[in-house]
């Protein structure tokens, strides 16, 4: 009789493929290859220069580029190195499997000077891609595509044909990520229309990103495994123009989540938005996910969520703003939301309307919040306006004595306890159904 061999243990399964991998790698004729020209740090690279690469902002430097990523990918991958230089870009480039495109910089770079007069310019320093493909066109094939294993780092992209005073010129992606683990870090997008795509990839990873994309700047959507953004800062450095300005307050999104399977966004921020973080329903489904320490300074909306996912969009130590724009509004649930939103330790402040606008047959929660202002020029304007779904407002702080919640008929559940108001708490209940309100602490001076 054939005997069932005994389970093994996760542990036992991880030690078994480490030393695995590890007989593998040192039986692996890559180990054994000898250093390529050029150098990236202490790492062996291919040097574009080599490949005829010129960085003048005049040369078409498209095609000595791909030859570089193209010679990584037939030794088997590596790191092509582009020194400092400004290089012009006609045409898209692929980098290849397992293969990454460095510039100089080991830290995010900053080019504010289109904008302020004495600070450095782009390609003043480092390492910069001129980009003028794809110009007018959208929707056109992505300036440079990421494969799996691939990515790029210390450089700055920038689009130098773009209008700095009126309506932007349509661009494609800046980048596009595919394939599995690709990673863009290190890098300033300083002026794109529209910055990363980061859809049909499993496990992006995205970090240490600064720049001022103009109509989108990151894209996710139909991702199956855990993506991850950090340290991605979006403000005004390249121009404040009040034209152009308005224009991207208008019609600009930061950040917009489609299906993603447990994203996880750590610090970031956006500044002069129409939507900070936009969560819509795709034909791959909603987005859940953690994120911690994100901010939205001057949007319309800080968060518009369309769409979650039943298994909830956690929002924690979160700062947003709202204070311009068509009914300025810090959180706004849409009618067609089911899933599960939930908001914690979080600070909402600047002259809006309103602080959350709920509608849909989902459930919203905030709990150890702190909202500073709202009510509209008027004054008269809830902080909250829950017109359905469920509610929870748990330990927060109401900092003015205005007026605080309404839930209108619609709402199918509520629980409203252990909060702090300014004055007396100021909620106007018209739901028929289960609304729990107590235990609720207000201040006599503000009565």
């Amino acid at each position: 009789m054939k005997m069932m061999s005994s389970p093994r243990s996760r542990r036992e399964l991880l030690l078994l493929g480490t030393a695995a991998g590890a007989a593998a790698l040192m039986e692996s004729p890559l180990s054994a290859q000898p250093q390529r020209a050029g150098s990236a740090g202490s790492l062996p690279a291919i040097d574009v220069r080599s490949h005829g690469a010129v960085g003048d902002a005049r040369t078409d430097d498209t095609a000595a580029f791909q030859r570089a990523l193209d010679a990584a990918s037939a030794e088997g991958g590596g790191v092509v190195y582009a020194p400092t230089g400004r290089y012009l870009f006609k045409g898209t480039l692929n980098v290849p499997v397992g293969v990454t495109l460095r510039g100089s910089f080991t830290c995010v770079p900053s080019h504010t000077g289109e904008r302020d007069h004495g600070q450095p310019k782009p390609g003043d320093d480092g390492t910069a891609l001129f980009v003028t493909a794809g110009r007018g066109d959208e929707h056109g094939t992505p300036f440079l595509i990421l494969n799996t294993n691939s990515s790029v780092c210390g450089l700055t992209i920038y689009y130098p044909e773009q209008i700095t005073d009126g309506e932007p010129e349509p661009y494609p992606w800046a980048i596009a990520m595919r394939g599995k683990n690709p990673a863009v870090f290190d890098l300033e997008l300083l002026n794109p229309y529209q910055g990363i795509d980061a859809s049909q990839n499993e496990r992006h990873n995205i970090r240490n990103v600064t720049g001022q994309p103009l109509r989108r700047g990151i894209w996710v959507d139909a991702i199956y495994d855990i993506g991850r953004i950090e340290n991605v800062h979006f403000n005004p450095w390249w121009s404040s123009n009040h034209k152009l300005l308005d224009w991207q307050m208008t019609h600009g999104e930061a950040f917009i989540f489609g299906r993603a399977d447990w994203e996880y966004v750590l610090n970031t921020f956006c500044f002069a938005y129409k939507v900070g973080y936009r969560f819509v329903q795709t034909s791959t489904g909603g987005c859940n996910g953690n994120f911690l320490g994100i901010g939205a300074d001057d949007c319309n909306r800080a968060v518009l969520v369309e769409q979650a996912a039943e298994f909830g969009l956690l929002i924690t130590n979160a700062e947003f703003t709202s204070f311009q724009g068509d009914d300025p509004t810090m959180i706004e649930v849409s009618e067609a939301n089911v899933g599960v939103v939930r908001l914690s330790n979080s600070a909402f402040w600047g002259p809006c309307n309103q602080i959350a606008k709920i509608d849909g047959n989902g459930t919203v929660g905030f709990s150890d919040c702190t909202f500073v202002q709202w009510g509209g020029k008027q004054k008269d304007r809830p902080a909250f306006q829950v017109n359905s779904g469920s509610l929870i407002v748990s330990g927060c702080e109401f900092r003015k004595p205005l007026k605080h919640i309404f839930l209108g008929p619609n709402v199918e559940r509520a629980v409203i306890t252990g909060n702090l108001f300014a004055g007396s708490a100021h909620i106007e209940n018209k739901s028929k159904n289960d609304v729990q309100i107590g235990l609720n602490s207000m201040s006599r001076k503000n009565a």
